[in-house]
């Protein structure tokens, strides 16, 4: 819409609302005239000709000035400036108390003269002005509720069943049946309180409890679920959704929390019911205090900012006062991205974005020399599995030479805190992304052991290009005297959301009519959402001393077969009837479950059950040292034996097909089927 027939719609409304509001006031004036005449004629038993002249004159001498009064009145009560579709409780009461005060002020004007009238005349008089001033003003609404119900017999509107008859369910009530423009109505309510069931609200009846759900959709034909339990735990309100899901309708539920506090429960904001809504767990809320205070103040570089994950780490460490934050990131789309949103945000934030690749050392070293990060969070990898696997020496130069790169990096200038972003599939690997991150882990625990016993000037610095100087430059070794980087892995599962994650795919598929394509019947995943993964990802690197690999507790795995069932029957469809489920085969490196631990490691507790120390499987630091050069070698150059180089580095990675040495046949067949777990 342009400014000039903006401002012509803003014109035509604000002199429709003047029209209305001089009706008003004349109907007012008319109203209280009325009011009061009828008051002295009611008591003299409606005979005009047994009313005293006296009285009449009265009458005749004040009810004009009193009228112009009480339109006053009126108006500081806001009653010409209501919209009267909307009229409740509100607007009634202060009609009410308005009219009640104009009247309390005629009386005493007319005592404190002397002006004596029947008390029977304020009395009646009140009464009738009040009925007169309400009528017209709720009289729109009762017109609107009368067409609404003569439309909701037609059959053609939705019919739409609330779960929910509390506070926020009684607000999308009456929103629904003022505004009968949205094409549905409300035909019957559950709810689990039986002090509330067989009542009506609003003249829809609360049929019955959850039990209810199923019997009442097909009783009253119900096309869509609003689901309005804002309060529920996550366990109420999944166990609802999953009877919920039985049906053919689609399932809509309330807005966050503080919308319904604040009033606005409203048709238009409800949404549809997502995934995570029907993991059945209440969401993951980290004592972020610590966290805070070791950001404060202090340089933040996150490698990756641009991605799913780097990007949330970038949110949750700007909203807390570092020094500075620096985005690193080979990918300029995402992170442009990320640099408006926080820029826009935070206008204050010191905020750095730069584009490089965490495989080119002479960038990474000139990061590092200009800005000197107290704190790194490494999140830059491939992560893709299949593609991974077509391209292995892409994976090990970005992921483990990348990793490594970055963290020699970090220890030289001074760093105090390396956080390395990890991954599930880093246990017992069967691909080469896996076999990657594993080999990330390995990195920064080879970094720890040599710090900690004083050998930081053993780990060599590798790069595969001339022209960088060496990073002891004065070769006296007194760079290696004070290094106190302490590194640390954090590993988790599947986020909700991210890039490549299964729902938003799924999601596109159901919306093109199917099918969906899932890889396994059996296939299992843990999952969490991205704010929670990054908020224990920050709190974990908060507990490090050195070397640890934290694990993140992500509660019970889940079937992506019945994560597509889920999705269609929320999108309000029946799976294998309307939306097909199609089994392409499990993919390159892909596996049935991802581990959280390997078997050979243990669990240490932190100070939060959420968060777990996997304790460090030991190998040959030295010989990895070496080993992982020569891997270098072999990556730059592209050859063909990478993942048999990496196999022998790795001693739990076993790539697809092969069983691993010393494990019996029946044994692995129910480790690759997933049977048992």
């Amino acid at each position: 819409m342009n400014s000039n027939t903006e401002h012509e719609g803003r014109g035509r409304f604000g002199e429709r609302w003047l029209k209305i509001a001089l009706l008003l006031v004349l109907w007012d004036i008319v109203a209280v005239h009325v009011a009061y005449f009828l008051a002295l004629w009611l008591r003299f038993d409606c005979r005009f000709s047994a009313i005293s002249p006296n009285y009449l004159t009265q009458y005749y001498h004040s009810i004009t000035l009193y009228s112009a009064v009480a339109v006053l009145i009126f108006a500081g009560f806001r009653l010409y400036r209501s919209v009267w579709r909307y009229a409740s409780v509100d607007e009634l009461l202060r009609c009410a108390f308005g009219s009640m005060l104009a009247s309390v002020l005629y009386t005493a004007a007319r005592w404190f003269y002397f002006l004596n009238m029947p008390r029977s005349y304020h009395v009646f008089g009140l009464i009738i002005q009040m009925v007169l001033i309400i009528l017209p003003r709720f009289s729109y609404r009762f017109y609107l509720s009368l067409v609404s119900s003569f439309h909701g017999r037609g059959g053609e509107q939705e019919r739409i069943m609330i779960i929910g008859a509390g506070s926020s369910g009684q607000m999308l009530l009456k929103d629904m049946k003022r505004a009968p423009e949205t094409n549905a109505r409300v035909v019957c309510l559950i709810d689990d309180d039986p002090g509330k069931q067989g009542r009506f609200i609003e003249g829809v009846q609360v049929v019955g409890g959850r039990d209810e759900i199923l019997a009442a959709v097909e009783k009253y034909r119900v096309d869509k679920i609003f689901l309005s339990i804002p309060r529920a735990s996550a366990e109420d309100k999944r166990d609802i959704l999953n009877i919920c899901k039985e049906t053919d309708c689609k399932l809509m539920q309330l807005p966050a929390m503080y919308q319904f506090v604040l009033g606005q429960v409203t048709v238009s904001q409800m949404r549809e019911v997502s995934v995570e809504d029907l993991l059945g767990r209440e969401p993951i809320k980290a004592d972020m205090h610590k966290v805070f205070e070791f950001i404060n103040d202090k340089v933040v570089l996150v490698t990756g900012g641009g991605g799913s994950i780097g990007s949330e780490l970038c949110r949750q460490i700007a909203a807390h006062h570092p020094r500075q934050l620096i985005i690193f990131d080979i990918y300029e789309n995402n992170a442009y991205d990320i640099q408006l949103e926080l820029r826009e945000k935070y206008p204050e934030l010191n905020l750095e974005v730069l584009i490089g690749s965490v495989r080119d050392s002479r960038r990474v070293f000139q990061v590092f020399d200009a800005y000197r990060p107290q704190i790194v969070y490494h999140a830059a990898a491939h992560k893709h599995v299949p593609l991974m696997e077509d391209s292995p020496c892409e994976a090990i130069k970005n992921n483990a030479i990348g990793t490594y790169k970055t963290a020699y990096a970090a220890m030289v200038h001074g760093c105090e805190r390396f956080v390395l972003i990890s991954t599930d599939k880093a246990v017992n690997p069967t691909n080469v992304m896996g076999a990657s991150k594993r080999l990330c882990e390995m990195i920064i625990q080879s970094f720890d052991e040599k710090i900690k016993a004083g050998k930081a000037r053993e780990i060599p610095q590798m790069f595969t290009h001339t022209g960088i100087e060496n990073a002891d430059k004065d070769g006296d070794g007194a760079l290696w005297k004070d290094i106190k980087t302490e590194f640390v892995a954090v590993r988790f599962g599947n986020v909700l959301g991210s890039n490549g994650s299964v729902i938003p795919i799924f999601k596109k598929q159901i919306e093109h009519g199917g099918p969906v394509t899932v890889t396994h019947p059996d296939i299992i995943r843990y999952f969490m959402t991205i704010p929670e993964a990054v908020s224990l990802v920050m709190l974990a690197g908060t507990y490090a001393h050195g070397g640890e690999i934290f694990v993140l507790d992500m509660g019970s795995p889940v079937k992506i077969a019945d994560l597509a069932r889920n999705l269609i029957r929320l999108s309000g469809y029946k799976p294998d009837v309307d939306i097909k489920i199609e089994y392409t085969g499990l993919r390159p490196g892909e596996k049935l479950y991802e581990e959280k631990l390997m078997a050979e490691e243990g669990l240490k507790t932190t100070q939060n059950n959420l968060i777990h120390i996997g304790c460090p499987i030991p190998f040959d630091e030295d010989r990895f040292l070496s080993d992982l050069e020569s891997l270098m070698e072999a990556a730059y150059k592209n050859r063909e034996n990478i993942v048999e180089l990496v196999e022998n580095m790795v001693s739990t990675f076993h790539p697809e097909g092969k069983k691993p040495s010393g494990v019996k046949d029946s044994v692995y067949s129910r480790l690759v089927t997933g049977e048992g777990r």
